[in-house]
């Protein structure tokens, strides 16, 4: 992995119309902490990790993904990336240079292949954290987001390329093909997958729990607080972590996850992971199977943002 740039996820920041209502979501049900605001924007961190923040949420008329943020080790590294992506035409929104958000830092942003803003960085600060005790329900970091691709082969393939993502897993169907791939950056099976949707769209964020008890207790606590739960609970084939995806107030999937799999990448070999088997979809036999109306919710609406920069 001697030419990986990108280290690690650091934050997914969206826009939603109904800010007050995804402001009280994430922070006294997710679990999430608010740790800067300014009019009509605010910095959720979680408390198990050194990141400044893992979602930034902001107000605007549509809904919309504003932007993935990844990390790297040097900010010498963040000027190879932008001047790689710079000669292969990728088109830049920004040239390397401080950061003017929470945390601060050296980085750039562009758009990837469909249109998405991505942001690499380095040198942002980091926050005082904890440890997340036993039976605390609250996210102890990001752990991986998925999109909705039209062409997933494609949008994988400019992952690879351009910015040195490599391929764990396909779950693909029969008749209908691929399905979702799952895309690393380090060790972890995915910090990125990217599923086959109508439309160009956020699938769906996940957060890392302690644990299996931690897991099942936030799990609970958002179901008896009457929000939606939209699959699971449950353990996936590819990655081997468990999920319970609910409904945010805005409609987006939101995933609470533990124990997703690390890998030996020097001898991992990718595989193909057939989505009718229902051991696939889930170990545990737990969750009903992913039917129509669950993959519908998880298409989301169509993103508008694409090939449009988010304000800073």
């Amino acid at each position: 992995m001697a030419d990986r740039l990108i280290t690690h996820l650091r934050h997914v920041d969206i826009a939603v119309p109904d800010f007050d209502k995804q402001r009280e979501f994430f922070t006294n049900l997710w679990g999430l902490t608010p740790v800067a605001e300014d009019t009509g924007v605010v910095f959720l961190a979680a408390e198990g990790s050194p990141e400044q923040y893992i979602v930034r949420l902001r107000r605007d008329r549509e809904k919309r993904l504003d932007l993935i943020a990844y990390g790297a080790a040097t900010a010498a590294d963040v000027d190879a990336l932008a001047a790689g992506l710079g000669t292969a035409g990728v088109r830049l929104i920004s040239e390397p240079g401080t950061l003017r958000t929470a945390g601060g830092g050296y980085g750039f942003r562009f758009f990837d292949v469909d249109g998405r803003t991505v942001e690499v960085s380095a040198d942002v600060a980091t926050r005082r954290h904890r440890r997340i005790e036993a039976r605390e329900s609250i996210p102890v970091r990001l752990s991986h987001v998925v999109v909705n691709s039209p062409d997933i082969a494609r949008t994988q393939a400019w992952y690879e390329r351009h910015l040195g993502f490599a391929h764990s897993d396909t779950l693909s169907h029969p008749r209908n093909g691929d399905m979702m791939t799952f895309l690393r950056c380090s060790p972890q099976h995915h910090s990125i997958a990217i599923a086959k949707g109508p439309h160009v769209s956020l699938h769906h964020i996940s957060f890392e729990m302690r644990g299996l008890d931690e897991y099942m207790r936030g799990t609970g606590r958002l179901l008896r607080a009457g929000t939606r739960l939209l699959w699971g609970p449950g353990r996936h084939g590819a990655g081997d972590n468990t999920f319970s995806y609910f409904l945010d107030p805005s409609g987006n999937t939101v995933e609470y996850s533990t124990e997703l799999q690390i890998i030996d990448e020097d001898t991992w070999h990718p595989s193909v992971h057939d989505a009718t088997v229902a051991e696939e979809q889930d170990q545990w036999g737990t969750a009903d199977p992913a039917d129509e109306q669950i993959l519908k919710e998880t298409f989301n609406d169509v993103d508008r943002g694409l090939f449009v920069a988010p304000p800073l």
